[in-house]
């Protein structure tokens, strides 16, 4: 499960245990966002605004540190304008604690011999799927539907 979050402008694509870099936030402790997206497990997505304003990714602050360095130079020839500056972003070092998912949503720890039952009956449900479908094929075939071009062997006009 991964959620689409904004802080300083940027959206980041965080999981539970990352640990990203986000623009200085002046903040103590742990920091909350709402999420822009949230995809869960199982490959559903909840993008709905009225949903994703109740739930929360809360994070705690690792600490700080300052980005490379960018030198800025200007410059105009003949006339002696020359100005130097430099610049260094600063960073706040996040943790993702956890992703707050809508309360039917949440998954119960799974024991490996009810995931082996879940398996098993996952393949015969897909086994009867696959028959029904090869029978209704076949039946379609030998019923009486006459293709067109059978119709215009026969010589048989419909109506």
């Amino acid at each position: 499960m991964y959620a689409i979050i904004r802080a300083g402008g940027k959206q980041a694509k965080v999981q539970e245990g990352d640990v990203i870099d986000v623009e200085r936030i002046k903040a103590d402790g742990e920091v909350d966002f709402t999420p822009l997206l949230i995809v869960n497990d199982d490959g559903s997505v909840i993008s709905d605004r009225d949903a994703l304003d109740k739930l929360t990714v809360t994070t705690e602050i690792v600490g700080d540190s300052t980005g490379p360095k960018i030198d800025i130079f200007k410059y105009k020839n003949k006339t002696g304008y020359r100005r130097r500056a430099g610049h260094r972003q600063k960073y706040t070092r996040l943790e993702v604690k956890k992703i707050e998912l809508p309360a039917g949503k949440k998954k119960a720890p799974v024991d490996a011999a009810e995931a082996k039952d879940s398996d098993d009956s996952d393949k015969k449900a897909k086994k009867a799927k696959k028959a029904k479908k090869a029978k209704k094929a076949s039946a379609d075939t030998t019923g009486e539907k006459k293709s067109a071009s059978s119709k215009a062997k026969t010589g048989k006009k419909e109506g």
